[in-house]
């Protein structure tokens, strides 16, 4: 099978980031979640480090996700900066979500490719995963999740892994959203 090139580029400008609070409870079936990370797997990938690394929360340990989200968050904003409504948006967002994925990294124990190309793998796999999502009509969202990225107990990271962010994943019933993007010529210097 081949693809157009018109076929690419409208897959690709229909990519949107889709955030969990617009998920409805639809489950995404195991197979979807499978060919989602199996596609991750064919990212470009510098001397074939291949160094991404996925935990994938479904089902119950979504709940144990959100409990830890919302921990972290009310260990990190004390007294005044706390906030109930941040603290249970954290508790519900994996809840609302179909499939959580943790975006991990694992170092080259070689160190054969500097840190910034292993990074750059994985978000050209993040990005994999987007496109497929887009293309089964999943919305999914890239969070930082900065506190969790500190928390290598509970992913249950090893040596020379860290996490990147959370990949949210759900079903929605939003309208096709226009993108934006300025202008590519103010964005290219021909040389």
């Amino acid at each position: 099978m081949s693809f157009t090139p018109e076929q690419t580029t409208e897959l690709i400008r229909r990519r949107r980031a889709i955030f969990p609070k617009t998920y409805i409870d639809k489950p995404i079936p195991k197979a979807i979640i499978e060919e989602v990370l199996e596609n991750a797997n064919w990212a470009p990938t510098h001397r074939f480090t291949e160094p991404w690394r996925f935990r994938v929360f479904t089902g119950d340990s979504r709940a144990r996700l959100g409990e830890r989200l919302a921990e972290l968050y009310k260990m990190k904003a004390q007294g005044e900066l706390f906030s109930e409504r941040k603290y249970e948006k954290n508790l519900q967002k994996p809840l609302r979500s179909g499939c959580v994925i943790a975006i991990c990294m694992q170092r080259d124990p070689e160190e054969s490719v500097s840190e910034w190309e292993e990074i750059a793998a994985v978000a050209c796999a993040v990005q994999n995963m987007w496109l497929t999502c887009t293309a089964h009509g999943i919305g999914s969202y890239w969070s930082s999740a900065k506190a969790l990225q500190q928390d290598r107990e509970f992913l249950n990271l090893q040596e020379g892994e860290r996490c990147l962010g959370l990949f949210y994943m759900g079903y929605h019933n939003l309208p096709e959203l226009p993108g934006k993007r300025g202008p590519i010529e103010e964005k290219v210097t021909w040389m």
